[in-house]
Order: C-alpha cells, then sequence, then structure tokens
C-alpha cells in the first residue's frame, strides 16, 4: 500500500489488473477487488455447461398492479449545470431514431451517439437538459453547514447528503397532488483518495468517510407537474442513516446464536449499514436496499469455510475502521459474528423518520444487489434478487402470508417469513453449438427451462445437515449443496408488471472460459465474458411457481468493434452499443431501460442509460438516452416518461483522479479560475440527477 505523507492512512493499491467491468480504483474501493482474488464459489454443483449438455421487470415492477399501491412521481432539479446535447444531424448511429415506436412511451427522444470514456460531460438528447437534484455535500437539515471542500468534519458529512449514491426512488407524498415527493438514495462507499485533501489526520478522515456511508431521505418540491424538482433542507422527513442507526433483525435468525455480539447479546439489533448497492420499492411504500460488499469492511480470521465462501480476509481493510472501532474486526473476542450482521436485505420506512430499520433474515445472506418486489395473483410477495460475484446465483423469495390492500402495517411484516428459492438452468441446444463466441445456436436463440430449488420452506430447512438459521446465514454454502446453477454475475433482478416475465442483467465474468474455470454455456454463451447480457425468465404460472423457462434478450457488446452480439433478432447494425448492464427499469409502457457500470473497460466508451424494446416487431431495439461523465457509472434510473422526466444516481465521477488533480468536474463545472457560486465546487461530487425536455 503506498501512504499519502503525513497521514497514516494507506491508500488503496491501484491494481492493472481491471479484470471485470470496472477500472482499477473502482475495484479496489467498490467491492475489495473480488475479481482480482480466487473465485469465492469454488463448490462442485452444476455450471451451466455441465447442464447445457443435456440440451441449454425496476420501478413499475414492484407490484404497483395491486389496489392501493403508492403511485412513484418523478421530477427534480437544483442548479443548472453544463449541458452536452448530441447533435441530432452529426455522427448519429443507425439506432439514432425517435425512439418512439413498437411499446412506445411518451417519452419521445432521438438517440445519442455512443460516448467516449473521456468525455466530462453529461450527454442527453436534443431537446433534453439536466439538472442535479441532490450533491454529495448538499446540507439536508436546517443546522448542517453549506458544504465546504477544504474543510470538511464528521459532524458536517452526517447532516449532509452522503457519498457515491447508487439507488434512488422518489415517492410522492399522500396528499400532495403531485407537489411534494420523498427521494431515497443509499450510499455504497467512499473515495477517500479524491474526497480528502493529503493534509487531513488519517482519524478525521476514515470519521468523515465512515458518515457519508449508510442512507438518506430528501424532502422535494415543485410548482407543478411540469416543473422539475427541489429538495426541501430542513424537511420533516429527512433523514440520516448512519453507521450509529440501529437496525431490528427480522425472521428466523434475530435471536440466533450466530448473530449474538458483545454488543449486542440478544441478536436482535444491528448497527449501521454497509456496502448497499442496489435496491427496490414495495407495493406497500417502503425501500428495500441490498448490502452487497460488505466483506471489504471486516478483518476475519479468513481460514473458515464461511470466510472464504463470502471473501472475508485477515488483512488491514482499505478504509481502517478497524481501528477506530473493534466490531469492524472480528478476531476480536465478542466480535466473532458481527461479519454475520451484514449482507442483508434492509427495509426502510421513508414516510416515518421516526421509525426502526429492519434487515430481513429469511431473504438470505450474500452480496445482495438489491431485491425487486411483486405481488403474485396467489397474493403472496414474491422479491428477485441476484448474488452480485462471478458464479454465484439468483434467488427467489415467496412470502408466507399475503399482501392485504390498505393494510400498511400488516404488509410491512411481509418479508419476514417465507421460502426461499435458489435457481437452477437447463438449455436446449446441443452443447457443440455453444462454442464461446456468443454465436446464435441452431434454433435461433439462447433458451431453455429451470427450476427453483428450495432452501426454505415452511419454515423448516431443505439443506441436508443445516438448520433453517444456518441456511440463512450461510445462504452460499447452503445454496452450494443443492446444486443450483453458477452464474455470470447477477446484477439488478426486475420483474415486469406488464408481462410478468422477469429481468436478470448478468453485467459480465472475465473469467469464464480461463483456464481451470467454466466456459462458455448457452445462458452464458461467451468466454471472458466482459459485455455481459440480459435473461428473460417466464414463471410457469404466477411469480410462486417452481418451474419458469427462459431466454436471452441480449448479448451486450458493441457491433461495429466486431463483437459478436445478439440482440432477440433486432438487426445489430441499428442498435446502440452497450456493455455490462447493472440497473434496470421499466417505463409505463413496459420497455425496459438499462444503466451500465463498465462500459469505457469493456467497449471503451462512456457509462450510459438505455431504452430496450421487449416486445414486438422491435424487440431487442437498444437506444441509448444519456451518457455518464468521465469515469462514472449510471445508477439508479427513476422513468417517469407521463411526464418526460428521467432520473439517475451518477456514481464515482473522477474516480481514477486525485483530491489535488481532478478528472472531473461534474456537476458544478466551475470554470477555472471562476469563484464557485454559493454551494458549489471545482470538484467531482457524486449526485442525482433529473433530465427533462428543454420547454419550448
Amino acid at each position: 500500500m503506498s501512504e499519502i505523507p503525513g497521514r497514516k492512512f494507506a491508500l488503496l493499491p491501484m491494481l492493472g489488473h481491471t479484470k471485470g467491468k470496472r477500472s482499477p480504483v473502482t475495484c479496489a474501493l467498490k467491492c475489495d477487488n473480488a475479481c482480482a482474488g480466487d473465485v469465492c464459489n469454488t463448490s462442485s454443483n452444476s455450471y451451466f455447461r455441465d447442464i447445457a449438455s443435456t440440451t441449454l421487470s425496476r420501478r413499475a415492477a414492484l407490484g404497483f398492479g395491486a389496489a392501493g399501491a403508492l403511485a412513484v412521481v418523478l421530477g427534480s432539479a437544483l442548479n443548472s449545470s453544463e449541458t452536452a446535447v448530441a447533435d441530432a444531424g452529426t455522427g448519429l448511429s443507425p439506432a439514432a431514431t425517435t425512439g418512439y415506436g413498437a411499446g412506445a412511451s411518451k417519452l419521445q427522444f432521438t438517440a445519442i451517439p455512443s460516448i467516449g470514456a473521456d468525455v466530462d460531460a453529461v450527454t442527453v438528447p436534443a431537446g433534453f437538459t439536466w439538472q442535479p437534484v441532490i450533491r454529495w455535500g448538499d446540507p439536508i437539515f436546517n443546522d448542517a453547514p453549506a458544504f465546504d471542500l477544504a474543510n470538511q468534519t464528521a459532524a458536517a458529512q452526517e447532516r449532509q447528503f452522503g457519498y457515491n449514491n447508487d439507488y434512488s426512488d422518489i415517492l410522492e407524498i399522500p396528499g400532495s397532488k403531485g407537489r411534494r415527493a420523498v427521494l431515497f438514495a443509499n450510499h455504497e462507499y467512499t473515495n477517500e483518495n479524491i474526497m480528502f485533501p493529503a493534509t487531513m489526520p488519517a482519524a478525521e478522515m476514515r470519521a468523515i468517510g465512515a458518515a457519508a456511508h449508510g442512507l438518506s431521505v430528501v424532502e422535494l418540491e415543485r410548482t407543478n407537474k411540469s416543473t422539475p424538482w427541489s429538495y426541501v433542507k430542513g424537511a420533516r422527513l429527512n433523514r440520516r442513516y448512519l453507521n450509529s442507526t440501529r437496525y431490528e433483525l427480522t425472521g428466523p435468525v434475530a435471536g440466533s446464536a450466530l448473530v449474538k455480539t458483545t454488543a449486542d447479546p440478544a441478536g436482535r439489533w444491528i448497527n449501521g449499514t454497509l456496502g448497499n448497492c442496489s435496491g427496490g420499492t414495495t407495493p406497500w411504500g417502503t425501500i428495500l436496499s441490498g448490502e452487497e460488499n460488505f466483506n471489504g469492511y471486516f478483518v476475519a480470521p479468513g481460514t473458515s469455510a464461511s470466510d472464504k465462501r463470502y471473501g472475508l480476509t485477515n488483512k488491514p481493510t482499505a478504509r481502517q475502521w478497524e481501528l477506530d472501532d473493534r466490531r469492524f474486526n472480528a478476531n476480536n473476542p465478542g466480535y466473532e459474528n458481527e461479519t454475520n450482521r451484514f449482507g442483508w436485505i434492509v427495509e426502510v420506512d421513508p414516510f416515518d423518520p421516526a421509525s426502526t430499520p429492519k434487515k430481513h433474515s429469511s431473504l438470505g445472506r450474500f452480496k445482495h444487489e438489491g431485491a425487486n418486489v411483486i405481488v403474485a395473483k396467489s397474493g403472496n410477495v414474491v422479491a428477485y434478487m441476484g448474488d452480485d460475484e462471478r458464479f454465484d446465483y439468483l434467488y427467489k423469495f415467496v412470502s408466507k402470508a399475503k399482501y392485504v390492500e390498505g393494510d400498511r402495517k400488516h404488509n410491512m411484516t411481509l418479508l419476514s417469513e417465507g421460502d426461499l428459492y435458489v435457481a437452477k438452468f437447463s438449455g436446449d441446444a446441443p452443447a457443440a453449438e455453444i462454442d464461446g463466441t456468443g454465436t446464435v445456436p441452431a434454433d435461433g436463440s439462447f433458451d431453455g427451462k429451470g427450476e427453483w430449488l428450495p432452501l426454505v420452506v415452511g419454515g423448516k430447512s431443505m439443506v441436508a445437515g443445516m438448520t433453517v438459521e444456518e441456511v440463512l446465514v450461510y445462504t452460499r454454502l447452503a445454496a452450494d449443496k443443492v446444486g443450483p446453477t453458477k452464474m455470470d454475475r447477477c446484477e439488478d433482478v426486475q420483474p415486469s408488471l406488464h408481462s410478468g416475465k422477469v429481468y436478470v442483467a448478468c453485467t459480465n465474468n472475465s473469467d469464464r472460459g480461463k483456464p481451470g474455470k467454466e466456459g462458455a454455456t448457452e445462458v452464458n454463451p461467451r468466454n471472458e465474458n466482459r459485455d455481459g447480457h440480459i435473461v428473460e425468465i417466464t414463471e410457469t404460472g404466477d411469480q410462486t411457481s417452481r418451474k419458469f423457462t427462459w431466454n436471452l434478450l441480449m448479448v451486450c457488446g458493441d457491433p461495429a468493434q466486431g463483437d459478436v452480439t445478439y440482440f432477440s433478432g433486432f438487426p445489430a447494425g441499428q442498435v446502440s452499443p452497450i456493455s455490462c448492464p447493472d440497473n434496470l427499469a421499466f417505463d409505463s409502457v413496459g420497455n425496459l431501460w438499462i444503466s451500465t457500470d463498465g462500459a469505457p473497460s469493456g467497449i471503451g466508451r462512456a457509462d450510459g442509460l438505455f431504452k430496450v424494446t421487449v416486445d414486438g416487431a422491435e424487440r431487442g431495439r437498444v437506444e441509448q438516452f444519456l451518457a455518464m461523465p468521465r469515469d462514472a457509472e449510471t445508477c439508479g434510473p427513476i422513468v417517469h416518461d407521463d411526464e418526460g422526466h428521467v432520473f439517475v444516481s451518477v456514481q464515482h465521477p473522477g474516480e481514477e483522479g486525485t483530491f489535488a488533480a481532478p478528472r472531473s468536474y461534474f456537476p458544478d463545472y466551475v470554470p477555472a479560475g471562476a469563484t464557485p457560486k454559493p454551494g458549489q465546487v471545482r470538484a467531482p461530487r457524486p449526485s442525482v440527477i433529473q433530465v427533462f425536455r428543454i420547454a419550448a
């Protein structure tokens, strides 16, 4: 590790591997170099190729079709910002045609051309502009100071919007006639290398970084539905969830000896949430957030099967919180179980700032990308979840109790008890036709069948030799025993209300096909899969079914660069190039919207947001709506096409720079030598932004 002179904090080693989809900096900071290490899943259960030889919808899909569901409204604003607008008459790809055809929404746009990875601007379609809703450091309480980049404190950061927003959603406040809403955002991780000056003491830097993690809830307002949103400082619903915030553990693991510590001998109360990635919104108006790369925050013995399976090691952590808080070192007596208290799905109530957030053990413990909920025809609530690591699994939870319209108190208990399953896929093409290039098999599509293998059913363990508590705490180990399919990093998993189908973003797996690693399969049709693909699942019956069929909607890449791609038969020369799908959303008519994370490494282009038609003659058509500034990934898409508004979280802009030499000036774009306006800084700031049409 290298050190900044004058302080003890060791900067993260910026490995040159970039084995996955990200820059070395992001790999080190976000997921503790997961792709640089050994594959955590060394179990012997079937890969896709093993079973292929036998023959191989975000936000609108959250159950809002059920009566009584809270409406999702979209919009926002703060300051006007520099805008890069694609020239509709210059340099457009064949995909740059009006995005208003089969399955068209009311959000008409001309697709932008693919943007270079080094362009430090938000690029939006002609006729649109963008503004930040809220930025890192913006004060959200009346007693919070204005953001001062050069004079940060932990006390100030606890009262300001956090860093590296990922999942976001905007829910209308009932009775406000669409003029007030609440914004939720989680804060996945921090980049101390660009946040702090070299002169800052290490302990202070650690404290500020910790305060910049967690979750934020912020009220928004606007004058009418045609105007952008502004955040409301000091509003009643505003809240920061910090490392000191107490979470209630629910479900079978609550009170278990596996989660008891010196600080919590009851095993029911957990301080803080870590590594929050994507999430979901429930039909009863709460927010779910997935604890993903929690392992990077802990020192642990690293010798047990569970430690190895979850990537826990006996090495100092990057942020070194273990120097300030004993619980972040599981070698300390009394804290051996602290790591078991993270890796859960979190549920918060954004409408009650005094409520206690929950961690739901019934949904299993792994590197949760997020969870998305839909109400099945039976009335049971079903949550779909991906474990975001190479060769890990896809999961489904089915609630024991049923959704009751209008009974919010009851519905907020639905995720506390139910059945947990893990997916196994089979394919229908001969293995010889899957050659590792991504070439479509002779039958014209990548498709097959699948089943949901039970882990916990009716309150009983379905895994030999493991109790229910063990299955839920060590879910990866339990799943290994029942033989599910190893996947290429399941990220967002979204059920569509329009079709009932479920879409899985498999972001990439650069290890597939390498020596000693599983090769291409029908559902993972490329070796060294750097660009990812989208799996489409159709349940047999409703979402509670144990059987399904599947196909690939698309195999991502850039056809112009010679990549072998597949877009459900749509001409490859007429799509926007796309790489590393991450988060998913739906518009009001069921089009799929995909945000990406890793396109600079995959195809050398900026990450962005893409609309994909999933039905009709134009199924598989990809149209790029926006592109990110330098080094940033696109997160948390919200599409409100009825109002012409789109939102995204812009995460880690300027990631590969330093505090002294920024690589991005998003979102304030203060010119060199100019005096920043109040609240502005000449440095990168992760932000939630809104894109909307320019008024005529």
